[in-house]
Formats: structure tokens, sequence, C-alpha cells
């Protein structure tokens, strides 16, 4: 067999040879510095024989990162021998400790246990330092392959490697690999020692999860632990995510008093608290008013439908998992309403169209609500009752472009306005494979083919993503990256003939005869619980003066100055402007630092000068710190702070 190497070269190896072997070949110190390789573009292992012909390249500890997935993976391994020893040394047989999956994930790993008595969290930093003692024991990670037979043999004390192995093809070698006594069923791939692995790595938390993710199955001990090549990058991301913390919409949601979310009202469904409904509002205004400047139409649909509205869209059986069951009414079934779409295709065919009516862009700001399980909820970013920014735009197939280039444009320009400006666009295709999307292939064609034309014409960068449209069209994802750098999907365009020719829509061409019209499904925000959800973090509370739900706090340096600060907030409120006056009997510096708590970004001093010139002292929250300016004119303030309001700076 042979392989190629990034020059070029042709390497001719033995058959089965590994990556290790190619770097044998190559050099006995490439040999003892290599970590992994990719073959084909795949992260492989040393130890895993190779493709013939592959293109590989080796890695090595000049570039660690590279390797970032196997050393997680292998830490993983590391933490499962660690809890092991852990009861082991408690007085536990090892037969005791039994162990379910444990991959690479994203900055770490994680592995499930089923114990004879749980972990504390006070426990982690002993099974860290017992990892830290394996690695540092230089544990050779060898590969192993064995029949179904030794391998049900090897693990018959632990129900979950059993069902694992008897779900396997009997006629298929089951790869385990070892590391000194601990030896675990893995599809690898490994580093090739345990001296290898950085040691810039922790523990962080545990949680339960069920077996496989069903919730009919035993709940098992998940231990998290995050890796990373270097120190420095570890340090970096345990500072990111205590940044985080600090900026926790659940934590900040209850601070600034935005939602609150009631076990007697039910879990997933937030109730808005007074500031979060002006928030709220500001979102909605603003959405409104792009809408009507692109000549939409708003609707209001029902919180509920009859369920045969839901079997004709297709939602009620290609999203069965997510639906609430229906409720029976009067003899007929309904359900409460996942989607505002079939709602919208009904308002469509209330009256007959003509080719001169269309586009149709219809827009509500629809609740819906899904059945999302108990630990999947969070917050505002996982609910099961929410509101979408939602329309339906009815288009002629000329007009389908240009249409697609609007949204594309409206959604940008939302994004922007939130300073959210590290964007990725993926378009969702179906993969042919998969039975569960319904339509023509010719009428997919042209809407993946319409949405990449329309992507490429803006000059956006894009990736494609097979299998990932909606069941009944292709998709725009638009992917956000925060100010933490976490990734949030929000704005997605989705372009759908097949609804219209589930619900029968037509129009009248200019030939007399009927078309079908295709329709565009957009929500730029997505949903507003989400969006908030991470708007509250992306600010870290600091909203902008426009979106604040307590823009203006007015301070008096005492009391016999109420009366000014009262005269200055009806001024402001009148004028639109959300003003307070802190009467308190606090010292003026205490006020100041409430009002900071509170992330209030426009505070107004006043006193007796202040009075008499009618001015104020404004001190202002930014980025940067506190920004202060004394004796400014108040009509002067005012006129400059509704200009902000009104273009939201």
């Amino acid at each position: 067999m042979h392989v190629t190497l990034p020059d070029g070269k042709r390497l001719d190896l033995p058959q089965g040879a590994t990556a290790l072997d190619a770097a044998g070949a190559i050099g006995p110190r490439l040999a003892q510095d290599a970590l992994a390789a990719t073959a084909n573009g795949d992260l492989v292992d040393l130890m895993t024989p190779l493709p013939d012909g592959a293109a590989i390249t080796l890695i090595t500890k000049k570039n660690p990162a590279d390797a970032a997935p196997l050393f997680r993976h292998s830490l993983g391994h590391a933490l499962s021998q660690a809890v092991g020893e852990f009861y082991v040394a408690k007085g536990y047989p090892a037969e005791a400790v039994k162990r379910g999956v444990g991959p690479a994930i994203e900055n770490g790993f994680y592995q499930d246990f089923d114990l004879p008595e749980p972990i504390k969290e006070e426990d982690l930093p002993e099974i860290e330092r017992i990892m830290r003692d394996i690695v540092s024991r230089g544990l050779n990670i060898e590969r192993r392959d064995v029949g179904k037979a030794a391998a049900l043999e090897q693990f018959g004390y632990d129900p979950y490697k059993v069902e694992l192995i008897s779900a396997l093809p009997d006629d298929e070698p089951i790869t385990f690999y070892a590391q000194g006594d601990y030896v675990d069923l893995c599809r690898g791939p490994h580093f090739p020692n345990t001296g290898k692995l950085p040691l810039s790595f922790k523990l962080m938390s545990t949680s339960g999860a069920y077996w496989r993710g069903n919730e009919n199955n035993p709940i098992l001990q998940r231990v998290y632990g995050v890796a990373f090549a270097t120190q420095k990058e570890l340090d970096a991301y345990l500072e990111r995510l205590e940044e985080a913390k600090r900026r926790d919409h659940r934590k900040l949601g209850r601070e600034l008093e935005l939602f609150t979310i009631d076990p007697l009202v039910g879990k997933g469904l937030p109730l808005w608290l007074p500031n979060g409904t002006v928030l709220r509002e500001e979102l909605t205004r603003f959405m409104k008013e792009q809408q009507f400047a692109r000549d939409y139409q708003g609707v209001i649909t029902p919180n509920i439908g009859n369920l045969d509205l839901y079997k004709t869209s297709g939602h009620y059986q290609n999203y069965s998992d997510s639906n609430f069951s229906p409720i029976t009414v009067d003899d007929e079934e309904y359900m409460l309403k996942p989607m505002n779409c079939p709602h919208h295709m009904r308002i469509y065919a209330s009256k007959p169209r003509s080719y001169r009516d269309l586009p149709v862009r219809l827009a509500e700001f629809g609740t819906v609500y899904r059945y999302e399980q108990s630990g999947e909820l969070n917050g505002l970013t996982r609910v099961r009752g929410f509101t979408q920014d939602d329309a339906h735009i009815f288009c002629r197939p000329d007009q389908l472009k240009a249409e697609f280039l609007s949204v594309l444009d409206l959604t940008v320009l939302v994004l922007r306005t939130f300073g959210m400006n590290d964007v990725r666009f993926r378009v969702g295709t179906r993969d042919p494979g998969n039975s569960k999307y319904v339509g023509e292939d010719s009428y997919w064609e042209m809407a993946e083919g319409q949405i990449i034309e329309a992507v490429e014409e803006v000059g956006l960068p894009y990736s494609v993503e097979p299998g990932d449209a909606a069941f009944y069209g292709p998709k725009l994802d638009f992917v956000v990256k925060d100010v933490l750098g976490r990734e949030w999907q929000l704005g997605t365009i989705q372009v759908d003939p097949n609804l219209p020719e589930r619900f029968d829509l037509t129009y009248t061409g200019e030939d007399g005869a009927p078309h079908r019209p295709i329709v565009i499904h957009r929500a730029p925000f997505g949903s507003i619980e989400r969006f908030t959800g991470i708007l509250i973090e992306h600010y870290g509370g600091d909203f902008p003066l426009w979106l604040a739900p307590r823009q203006i706090m007015i301070i008096p340096i005492s009391d016999k100055f109420n009366a000014y600060a009262q005269e200055l907030r009806a001024e402001l409120h009148a004028a639109g402007l959300r003003a307070e006056v802190d009467e308190t009997s606090n010292r003026m510096q205490a006020k100041v630092r409430t009002a900071e708590l509170s992330k209030i970004p426009v505070m107004l001093i006043v006193g007796g000068q202040e009075q008499e010139n009618r001015t104020v002292s404004v001190r202002e929250r930014s980025p940067e710190g506190l920004k202060e300016r004394k004796g400014v004119p108040f009509a002067d303030l005012q006129t400059e702070l509704l200009e902000r309001y009104r273009t939201r700076a």
C-alpha cells in the first residue's frame, strides 16, 4: 500500500500500516514527536490502519491544537480511569463503576457513569489530581480488535456496555482502547500515550443525563471537563465562562426585573415584567416600522387550531415530538399552535388572488407552543411558549429572487442594528436520502438554486449544509457570534414551494389560468424570547438608550431640588422618553451607585446651580466607563436624547 504526503511525495508502506508506521518511515524523530494524523482530511490516531492511497498529514507536538478532538477524547478516558481508581480507593470493587458514553465535545469532554454513590462537586479536584497522575505515568494507549463474544465477556458486569456491544454487527471486529489496567469499548481515535496529553484541562461540573437521551432510561451521572492545547487557552476560556456567568440572562433578568418564570404558571412559560415588556415592545416597534416600510400587512391568528389544519400542512406528522397533545372540543380535535404558517396559508386562501396582487406579504407577532423536555428549558432561550416575528411572502416565481434579497437585506439590517456584525450564513438543503422531505425534485432544485444565487449575488460567504432544510423547503440561516464568541442561530429565511401545493393555493395568471405561488417564510428575530435572552447577554444588560427599559434617572442632590427634578421628568416623559426621579433619602453617591447597578444608561444630577441655570450634570454609562458632562442646557440634552432614541443609535 502507499500514502501521499503533503508535498505530494508517495510513501510505500506494508499492508495495514498505521500513521505511526508512516512517521517511522520518514524518520525516528518524527515518530517520536507524532501525536496524530489526518487521512483524506479526517483525524485519525497513530494506531489505526490507514486506507490505501490516503493523503496524510502528520500532527506533531509543534501543533497539538490541530488534534484537539483526539486529546479531548483521550482525556475523557483518563477521567473514566480516574473515577474507577477513585472508587476503588474508597473500597468499592472495580466492577461497581459502570460507564455510559464519553465523547469529545467542543472545548472538552464528558463521561457518563452509573456509580455506587454519586460524585460530589468537592470530589472533582481529587479526581482531577488522579487524572494528572495518569498523564504523568506515560501509559501507552493501545488499540485492540476483539470479537463480539470476547467483548461481551469483558464487559459482562456493565449493562450499558453490553447494550452497546449487542447492537454491533456479529461479523465485524470490535475495537477496545487500553491504557495500563483501564480498558474501554471505543471506536477511537486517541493519542498514543497519556504522557503526551496536555495538562491544561479542568473538571467543571456534574449533571444528570438519561442513558442514550431517553427519559424512560436510567439517569446517569455526567462529569464534564474542558481541555486546551495550552494553559493560556484554558485560562482565556475560564475567564470567558466567568464573564458568561456575569452576563447570564437569567441572573440579569432577575436583577433588572425583566422576566420571571413562575412554577404555578408552568415551566418554560415566561412572564414579562414591566421592564421586560418595555424591552419587548421596543423590539416589536422596530420590526413593525421596518415591515411597514416594506409593505407588509399585519394579521392576527388564534393560539389554537383544528388538528386537520396541521395535518394538511404536515407539521403534525413531521414535528410530532415537539407538539403538545391534541385536545377534544365538541367532537373535534384541536392543538396548541406549533407554527403560524398554516394559519397564514388559510388567510391567503380567504379570497381569490390575481397575479397583479402578488407579492402578498403577511406578518404577525404570533405566539406558538412547542413541547420541550424539562431538562432542556433554559430561561428565555429555550421555552415552551414563544412569539415569532413571523411573515410569509406569497409571490410569483419571477418575483422570488427580488423578494428573497429584500428579506436578506432586512435581516442583515436587524443584526447590524444590535451590533451583531460577526455573522456567517448557512444554506440548509435537503438530504435526498431522507424520506422526511416532501415535494417534487424540481421544486427543491429551483428553491435551493434561488437561495444560493441570491446569496452569491450580494457576495455573502456561505456554507451548504445538506439535510438541514425544513421538511417543506430549503432555508438560509444566520449564525451570529456574540461578544463572548458563542454562536447563535438567529434569523432564518425559507423558500417553500410545497405548502402552497398542500393547501392548493393559487393565483390567476396573466393568461387567465390558475398558477401556484411560492412562499418565503421569514423571521429575522426568530423568537422574541430567545432573541431577548441573547441580547441581554450580548449587552450584559447595558442596553443602548433606545432599548433600555429605564432610560434616564434624575438624581437631586437633596430633597429641596426634588420639585425641579420632577419638572424635568415630566418634560422628558411628555417627549416620549422614559425618566424617573430618585427621591429616596440616600446620599447622592449612593443614588448614582444604585442607578449604575440598575444599568440605567443616563443619570442627570441636579442641584442649586443646575436649577438656577436650567441645566443638568450628565453621567452616562458606556463600554469605556462613566462619562461626565457638567452644565449641559436641559433643552439641548432633551433634543440630543430624543435624536438618539429616534435613530436607535
